[in-house]
């Protein structure tokens, strides 16, 4: 019964803070669909955690009940049910009736009564029928984009502010719907391990970075990934990783950290690429949890052991560090197409905290960055208070000693076809013209004076 595992799904990721891309592979394990059934499964049940809002908005027009007053797993169904009704090729007929026998397993007796006329009276209109019947009236652009495209107020405020700091204030509606788009399934070829070239019969180098691969297949099958000589790994990711160690420092290249590593995407690429060089790596990760994911990221490749500092300790060990990367924590607002559920956890309140941690950490990494070093900031969000305003504090606070590398300049060079505007010093990629996750990557070299 493929509909409840999606339904389970929605369960967790509401009732237990589940992460939805790590709960779902548990769930299709134990169920034992086949790759069709899991296709569906994973669009069905990351497509309504996306449009939340949008179709809860519908269940209070078409049922004239407030969404609070509708029971959980009712409100569950539901939205699993519109889903396929709006957004899916799935006949009307069989939407409907597969989500009642849902509702008849899952919710409260009187609840299957409600789910039946809801749907059906859904089915009635289109998509953009119903947006049109829940935007009637408004004059406020920004709320009926809200509205459409299930973004919260302030999540869609913050992408217009960040959009419009880099002149593209009018590809708004195109970022949305980015967000709201499926990303595509890309590897990163290790080097020394596998090359782009070794995947060429189940993809095509991607469009950003010169080491992805855009996948047509379940990465779980393919060998070299199995073998932990490919990862699945978006391609800003990996652009961010690639500008670190692009450009030159002007000392010795002996040792490079990672100091916020979980999940350790990025810390297995530079470990592959510190290797030929016999650099030294250190990876560290405060969470035990994350600090293991690092770990088994690590060890196909190379034997370096996991330091579990809090990432804040390591300035006080002094300048040791030739490179760093500090991958900050952050709202993750530049992810919201990979983690359908992250716009529905993050607040506006998170910033100030989130702020003030990225700052120290940089303040470490930077006490730990060795003269003539280089240092990546980088966050998966464009919130410019986790962007750019961090970059303007840093110039002020360091001033002299601290050189903004163009970022743009170092990634145009690893792919002369990302064609990224130089007139910024900081890079800032984007699903929708980029292809990547909204990746925001600042280089700075650290004078020898």
């Amino acid at each position: 019964m493929i509909r409840d595992v999606a339904y389970e799904l929605l369960l967790r990721v509401e009732q237990d803070d589940a992460y939805a891309n790590l709960v779902l592979p548990k769930l299709l394990k134990n169920s034992q669909v086949d790759s069709r059934d899991a296709g569906f499964i994973q669009e069905l049940g990351f497509g309504a955690i996306r449009n939340r809002r949008l179709y809860e908005l519908i269940i209070e027009v078409a049922s004239k009940r407030e969404i609070a007053s509708v029971e959980q797993a009712a409100r569950l169904i539901l939205l699993l049910g519109i889903h396929q009704l709006l957004a899916m090729r799935v006949p009307a007929h069989a939407a409907i009736n597969e989500t009642v026998n849902l509702a008849k397993r899952k919710a409260s007796k009187s609840a299957v009564g409600f789910v039946n006329a809801v749907l059906r009276r859904v089915s009635e209109k289109s998509r953009d029928q119903w947006i049109g019947v829940i935007t009637r009236g408004s004059k406020d652009l920004d709320q009926v984009l809200s509205d459409e495209y299930s973004h919260p107020m302030w999540i869609l405020r913050s992408l217009k502010s960040a959009l419009a700091a880099r002149g593209l204030e009018n590809t708004l509606v195109e970022l949305l719907k980015a967000d709201n788009t499926p990303a595509k399934v890309s590897i990163v070829a290790l080097p020394g391990f596998s090359q782009p070239g070794d995947f060429s019969e189940i993809g095509e180098v991607g469009g950003a970075s010169p080491l992805g691969i855009e996948i047509h297949e379940n990465p779980a099958v393919i060998e070299a990934v199995k073998n932990g000589f490919a990862r699945v790994q978006d391609q800003g990711s990996q652009l961010a990783v690639l500008a670190l160690t692009e450009v030159d420092v002007a000392i010795p290249d002996s040792h490079w950290l990672d100091v916020c590593a979980g999940p350790g995407g990025k810390a297995a690429l530079l470990a592959a690429l510190a290797r030929p060089e016999k650099i030294s790596f250190t990876a560290n990760e405060i969470s035990e949890h994350r600090a293991k994911l690092v770990e088994n990221a690590l060890n196909p490749i190379t034997n370096v052991s996991v330091e579990r500092r809090d990432g804040r300790e390591f300035g006080e060990l002094g300048p040791k560090f030739s490179r760093v990367l500090l991958d900050a924590p952050c709202t993750g607002l530049g992810a919201l197409r990979r983690r359908p559920e992250a716009r529905w956890r993050k607040q506006a309140g998170d910033i100030k905290d989130l702020s003030k941690l990225q700052r120290e950490l940089f303040d470490s990494c930077w006490s730990s960055l060795l003269p003539g070093g280089v240092m990546a900031y980088v966050t998966c969000s464009p919130h410019l208070s986790e962007t750019t305003n961090q970059v303007s504090w840093a110039m002020l606070k360091y001033g002299a000693e601290l050189e903004v590398i163009n970022a743009n300049t170092v990634l145009n060079a690893v792919n002369s076809n990302l064609d990224l505007d130089e007139g910024f010093l900081t890079a800032q990629l984007w699903p929708h013209t980029n292809g990547t996750d909204a990746m925001f990557i600042a280089l700075f070299r650290k004078s020898l004076n």
